[in-house]
This record gives C-alpha cells, structure tokens and sequence, in this order.
C-alpha cells in the first residue's frame, strides 16, 4: 500500500493538481492522507474539497478548517487569516461544510496517528520544539505521528526518550525503523521554509519507508485568483517566497 501524505493545502487548487499528478507518476498511491487545514488563505476551498474527496481519503481537522465552519473564532487569527477565513466561509455549500465538520481530531492508520497540530492540542499546537514533541511522545499509541499545521518539512525521532529534530530529505526514502518518530510532510498550499514548492510524502508500506517530494506549480494563477476574489496581499505575496 501506498499513501499519499498531504497537509495544509490551504485551497490552492494548481498546487494540490501538481502534487497529484507528480505522484501518480512516480508510483502512484492507492489512498491520501490529509493532515488537515484543506482550506483557509488560497482561492479555491470547494473545488479542493471536491477534488480530494475524488480519491480513498483520511483526513484530520485543521484549525482554518473549523475556522471556516464557525467551530472556533477566527477573531483568533492574525488580520489577513481573518479576513481570509471570512470569505472561504462564504464560498462552501452544505456539503463541503458538513464533510469538515465530521472530520475527526485524530486518526489512526497501521503504526500512523494523524494529526493536524499535536495530540496533546490537535488544531492548535505547533509542533517545533522539545516540550511540544515530548507532549505528543508521552500520548503516542503508535509507533509513527504524522503531523502538519507549521508547514515545516522534519523527521524528529525519539531517542533514548529524547525528540531529536533532523532534516527530512527531498527524494530520499527514510526506514520506518523501531525509533518512534515523529514526522512533517511540509506543506502544500503554503510552504513556509523558504521554498515556495508544494511539499508531500509518499508512505510505502511494503518497503517499509516514506519519502519526501516537491514539486513545481503556477503560483501566478494562484495569485490571480487570490487577487480577484480581493484576499490579502500578504497571503498573495507570500506564495513566491515560500514564507
């Protein structure tokens, strides 16, 4: 089985079709997993909803996900979140609402728990550091979590009881050995470690390892559309520098 690891595709349509259409060529995949956050900040919420619903899909709620449903108070986020979160509300029919309001806080998959933020805060933690990756380990039934919400691309692995952060490569498989760990595809929508390309992982459960990709994507018709349905500048700007 193969599993097609997505998180934080943010309703950008051009950059979910890429990674799509990557992996299908590299492999393919029988199922998708989503680490949440569908929408929130790009231009086209429903017709990602539509298309990834397209596919044998698991997915987790992210905090813009609930945002947009009224599950919690977007007066939390920053202004341009906000105002972002306002108009995907207004863009979903009963259907794509109520397909996001009955995804679950965590899911479990083989030796996976999915999770958008953390266990210990499934929607809102940032998993970054020590203490957030020790408060997951301590919660942690199965061997692996995979986890999205900060857009970072790790592998931290526990050692000795110890979360040790590292690099997840690009293009390079990494062994599901005995070590629990806990991993971050990156994101898709909105990359934030300075790389404006889409971020995925590909879980191969016969070789027993998972593998990270990037892709490129027509970030301009994303802004387009950013930029015709009026959203923030900030959000449009940033898709280019990958922050």
């Amino acid at each position: 089985m193969r599993a097609l690891i997505l998180s934080d595709i943010h309703a950008n349509l051009e950059a979910l079709e890429a990674v799509i259409k990557d992996a299908q060529g590299s492999g393919g995949f029988d199922t998708i997993w989503s680490l949440g956050d569908l929408v929130g900040y790009g231009p086209d919420p429903k017709a990602c909803i539509d298309r990834i619903r397209e596919f044998d899909l698991v997915s987790v709620a992210g905090n813009h996900d609930h945002a947009a449903i009224g599950l919690i108070d977007a007066n939390d986020f920053n202004a341009a979140a906000k105002t972002a979160a306002e108009w995907t509300a207004d863009q979903l029919d009963s259907e794509c609402r109520d397909f996001l309001a009955a995804m679950l806080f965590v899911e479990v998959q083989g030796p996976f728990t999915l999770v958008h933020g953390s266990l210990r805060d499934p929607i809102v933690e940032y998993l970054l550091d020590r203490n957030s990756a020790l408060g997951t380990l301590a919660l942690l039934e199965t061997p692996y979590c995979l986890v999205g919400h900060s857009h970072i691309p790790f592998v931290c692995f526990e050692v000795e009881g110890e979360p040790e952060f590292n690099e997840f490569p690009e293009d390079k498989r990494v062994a599901l050995n005995d070590n629990r760990k806990i991993i971050n595809p990156g994101g898709v929508g909105q990359p934030r470690d300075r790389d404006p390309r889409p971020s995925y992982a590909i879980y191969d459960s016969v070789e027993s390892n998972i593998e990270r990709h990037r892709v490129t994507y027509d970030i301009a018709k994303t802004q387009k559309k950013m930029r015709s349905a009026d959203l923030p500048s900030r959000l449009i700007d940033r898709l280019e520098h990958g922050l």
